[in-house]
């Protein structure tokens, strides 16, 4: 990896902006699934990048009743690295998260 690229300062504030965005997007999506209102599984679907960007322990995690532990041992059981992303979960791996979750 070099240094990062030199931006200008327009570049930067919209990549802060870009960023800041997303975030809230993330937050947002996790709070829904938090309440209710939203089933996690639809993060797999969803075709905004910043929902696909999101770490799968962090979907579990916004589940109600899920903790970081029980994420984590679901994660394990499912062979997805706890720093993988959405769209990093191949299919095997969605399919094996999904019965796991469903089994709880």
């Amino acid at each position: 990896m070099g240094a990062p690229p030199l931006l200008t300062l327009e570049e930067r504030r919209a990549a802060l902006a870009k960023a800041a965005h997303a975030r809230r997007e993330r937050a947002a999506f996790k709070e829904e699934v938090k309440a209710g209102s939203k089933n996690w599984r639809v993060a797999f679907d969803d075709p905004r990048d910043s929902i696909q960007k999101m770490r799968i322990r962090e979907l579990l995690e916004s589940i109600p009743g899920f903790g970081e532990i029980r994420a984590r041992a679901i994660l394990e059981r499912a062979q997805i690295s706890l720093t993988r992303r959405i769209q990093g979960v191949g299919r095997n791996q969605k399919e094996s998260l999904f019965l796991l979750m469903a089994g709880k």
